[in-house]
């Protein structure tokens, strides 16, 4: 799997993916609606991007970004082999990756000055306390922090932090939580929980992380998720994540989709089941009214984007 994200123009979102799946959105792209794609390295790094631009019959324009507005470069190409090439080998940070492509810088000019913060010590401090929380879930990407940060603030009358100071206050915190994973060993506790989560989907039953924002919704949108021959589900909301990340272990909601309590009790079973196949402990007395925690828990979720 290459260590990347790549986001097409009609809203999808392939998280590592292989180099034959990377070839065949490269050569997918061109019709109305999916013309382009971009790609992110894992963890996502402010300013360090690659796209693509195609139009069926056309050429491909390829680009890619290491960080400052000068390192900003475009090529054309006519060969869709090609340009999944220089994508793969940028993914995979290949030494020479660019060689193959007649690279020109692009004057994009200056980047715009940001003025600082204009808020009270308080303010200051009670929105980077929520931007961390939501950093220490794992989950958000740049932009829906960024967008947190533009929104946590407003009131009626007030709107304290621009667009701009949000991108400029989220990427200041998510690149300190990037230097902050790179000491993290091995598998993390949250690995495990996605490997179970898989594991129970592969299953049968509709697996879903960090899913709505409460267990109400969480409820009536979990039967939409699942297809047709699901036997159940097992989920947890954002809150649930808040809370496993801040210490208190993770909350664990499960049910059968026939409505008995014999299903939801077995499907409980098979949960607590995986999550030990993993290496995960849980707290559960077997009840099917009763939630399914998973306890102790090290939460320590590494950064997409």
């Amino acid at each position: 799997m290459l260590e990347i994200v790549v986001e097409t123009e009609n809203w999808e979102r392939h998280v590592r993916v292989t180099a034959e799946e990377l070839t065949a959105l490269v050569r997918r792209i061109g019709a109305e609606g999916d013309r382009f794609l971009v790609v992110q390295q894992i963890p996502d790094l402010p300013d360090v991007f690659a796209q693509v631009w195609h139009r069926t019959g056309g050429d491909y324009t390829l680009q890619h970004r290491d960080g400052a507005a000068d390192r900003h470069f475009e090529a054309r190409a006519d060969d869709p082999g090609a340009v999944a090439a220089a994508l793969e080998g940028w993914a995979a940070r290949t030494p020479g990756w660019d060689a193959a492509q007649n690279w020109s810088p692009l004057d994009l000019g200056p980047a715009p000055e940001v003025p600082p913060l204009s808020l009270g010590e308080d303010e200051r401090e009670e929105l980077e306390r929520r931007v961390r929380e939501v950093l220490a879930g794992g989950y958000a990407s740049r932009a829906q922090l960024a967008e947190l940060a533009e929104e946590y603030l407003v009131t009626k009358d007030r709107r304290p932090v621009s667009r701009e100071q949000a991108h400029a206050l989220a990427d200041r915190m998510w690149l300190q939580r990037v230097a902050e994973q790179t000491d993290w060993q091995g598998e993390t506790d949250p690995e495990r929980l996605t490997r179970a989560f898989t594991a129970l989907q592969a299953s049968g039953l509709t697996a879903r992380e960090h899913f709505t924002c409460c267990r109400s919704c969480g409820q009536a949108e979990i039967g939409g998720e699942g297809g047709p021959d699901a036997r159940g589900f097992v989920y947890f909301h954002t809150q649930c994540t808040d809370s496993a990340a801040a210490g208190h272990g993770l909350t664990l909601l499960y049910g059968g989709f026939d409505g008995t309590t014999e299903t939801t009790a077995s499907i409980g079973r098979e949960v607590v089941a995986a999550l030990a196949a993993v290496g995960l402990r849980t707290d559960w007395d077997g009840d099917p009214g009763s939630a399914i925690t998973v306890t102790p828990l090290d939460w320590r979720r590494r950064l997409v984007g």
